[in-house]
């Protein structure tokens, strides 16, 4: 019987960029990575083409979910470009950031199949980037492999996964925002959201629907932020900030 596990990522950079709905010249972003984003990263540590569907189905097949842990500012910037032949100029397009965010993704899926995708994160064959190849990582992207785990679990226990700058500026927050995939016997309602891939090929690029439950879960504190609850100083700190 194959083992179900957790593999947990620390998505955070200066810029990142999550689109399920850009069209045209302007190119938005989610407020979280995206399934599609998220699971690109993975094939791309694994070596896996972008027209090789059978190899993506089941990295596609994973379960999802992300909490935020530091939401980031949006921004918006101006693109332009030439055509590297004729010179000519592009169309101007519209593109919009997350500046500074940090958020922890998560996939559940088959103990080997993760393991394997663990192993490819700590030497990637194409370098990771946070939703756009202009977006690089602030550091390495795999936090752990939990095995024998359940992905509620996971997006609950980790501890805040926040910059240290952010946590000297902020006190930590009572709970977490999660977005996760809506498991098969669970009651309710749910969002749906177009980034469950299909194919990443450049001619004929699919998404399908996705259906995505909306929690909160209590935060971890580590032992620096304990500390920081008492000292004296931090709400003229946090008055100046």
């Amino acid at each position: 019987m194959s083992r179900t596990s957790v593999l947990v990522l620390r998505l955070a950079g200066p810029l990142q960029s999550w689109g399920a709905s850009s069209r045209f010249t302007r190119r938005t972003t989610e407020s979280a990575p995206t399934k599609s984003g998220v699971i690109g990263l993975l094939a791309a540590a694994a070596g896996i083409e972008r027209d090789d569907d059978a190899r993506l189905a089941p990295l596609a097949a994973l379960r999802f979910g992300v909490r935020i842990d530091q939401p980031g500012t949006r921004i918006r910037d101006f693109h332009t470009a030439h055509h590297g032949v004729t010179g000519k100029s592009m169309p101007l397009s519209e593109r919009f950031y997350l500046a500074d965010a940090v958020f922890v993704a998560a996939v559940e899926g088959e103990h080997a199949l993760l393991a394997d995708l663990y192993a490819a994160l700590r030497a990637p064959v194409y370098p990771p980037f946070l939703g756009r190849r202009s977006c690089p990582p602030a550091g390495p992207v795999e936090l752990a492999l939990r095995e024998n785990a359940r992905l509620e679990e996971v997006l609950k226990d980790v501890p805040w996964q926040a910059s240290d700058w952010y946590r000297r500026r902020h006190r930590p927050p009572k709970t977490l925002t999660v977005l996760r995939e809506k498991a098969a016997d669970e009651p309710g309602a749910a969002d749906v959201l177009r980034d469950q891939p299909l194919s990443f090929a450049a001619a004929h690029r699919r998404h399908a629907l996705r259906t995505v439950v909306t929690t909160t879960v209590p935060v971890v504190s580590t032992p620096l932020d304990e500390n920081r609850a008492h000292e004296p100083f931090d709400a003229l700190e946090d008055e100046n900030a």
